[in-house]
């Protein structure tokens, strides 16, 4: 395994999904846990240790409101942790459209680092997550190269498609 994938509800699952398929297309392994910060904190604590005993090396953390999973998780580990701040539709807990949980994660306290992307951008969180991986691993690296080739042309040409119709 190399990435850990940790959301705090189920209610995350359909944004956290987006991580795994990314991950997925560049052959990296990684396995999900359901672990709530706030309520299983003995239990998130040990499956911090296991995965670090298994070779994982980077984590994936997405979670809403007060949003305090990714921090917890780096809190406990010196692997890298990257947030995701979920916007929470529930509207019985007040939500501010993920802001909330955007503003706990960038605004970590010295020493607990959390690397954030945007709100449910999941996306980018297993994206960065690949680019770390690349740094050691050949075989990512020419995959993350030959993926943002193949963006580079798109873009380029669509632009020249736009420019001439």
């Amino acid at each position: 395994m190399k990435v850990a994938i940790f959301f705090g509800s189920i209610s995350d699952k359909s944004i956290m999904k987006i991580t795994a398929e990314v991950l997925h297309k560049f052959n990296i392994s990684y396995k999900s846990y359901v672990i709530s910060a706030h309520r299983l904190p003995d239990i998130l604590s040990n499956t911090i240790k296991k995965i670090e005993s298994e070779g994982t090396e980077v984590i994936i953390a997405g979670a809403g409101l007060s949003a305090h999973l990714p921090g917890f998780i780096s809190s406990k580990t010196i692997l890298p942790v990257i947030g995701i701040p979920i916007h929470c539709n529930n509207n019985n807990y007040g939500s501010l459209g993920g802001i909330d949980a955007l503003f706990s994660m960038v605004q970590m306290p010295k020493d607990v680092p959390v690397a954030t992307v945007g709100i449910n951008n999941s996306y980018n969180a297993a994206l960065f997550a690949i680019h770390i991986l690349a740094t050691k691993y050949k075989n990512v690296r020419k995959l993350l190269l030959e993926f943002k080739m193949k963006k580079k042309e798109k873009f380029i040409t669509e632009i020249k498609q736009h420019l001439l119709s």
